[in-house]
């Protein structure tokens, strides 16, 4: 078994019912949710666009973090995001409004329950490389802990 921590975001639509629906759904592929953040407002961060509705909610399962990645990706294509990761020239990333964004934030395995496996791949990357950019994430990833 491992702890994962997801964060969550929306900033189209009801963005509320549109973490809801998405929880709901990771519910159901995860199993029961053991603890959920509040949800936060935050600017889009990035690219001009309207707030974002965050939160961040950690699962114990027994999947591996690339099949919770397939398992997120799905979810927001079922919900309707469409986009394709684009790169500016210098290789940054170019971001852009969306109903669902659904990022792994963190994946402890039961044997270091408080300490994140380390994943390096064109895929995933673990811990999240943005954790300690985005000024929102370690409030809400706090009140999962």
């Amino acid at each position: 078994m491992a702890e994962v921590y997801l964060l969550l975001g929306s900033n189209l639509g009801d963005r509320k019912a549109n973490l809801k629906r998405a929880l709901a759904m990771l519910d159901t592929a995860l199993g029961p949710r053991k603890k959920q953040s509040g949800m936060l407002d935050n600017k889009a961060l990035g690219f001009e666009g309207p707030d974002f509705l965050n939160c961040v909610a950690r699962y114990r399962t027994r999947r591996r973090p690339n099949t919770i990645l397939r398992i997120c990706k799905e979810i927001e294509y079922k919900m309707g995001r469409r986009e394709t990761p684009e790169f500016a020239p210098d290789g940054r990333r170019i971001f852009h409004n969306r109903i669902i964004d659904i990022d792994i934030l963190l994946y402890c395995p039961a044997a270091t329950p408080k300490q994140s496996i380390h994943v390096d791949s064109p895929e995933l990357t673990l811990p999240h490389p943005q954790i300690e950019s985005r000024s929102f994430v370690k409030p809400l990833l706090k009140e999962v802990l």
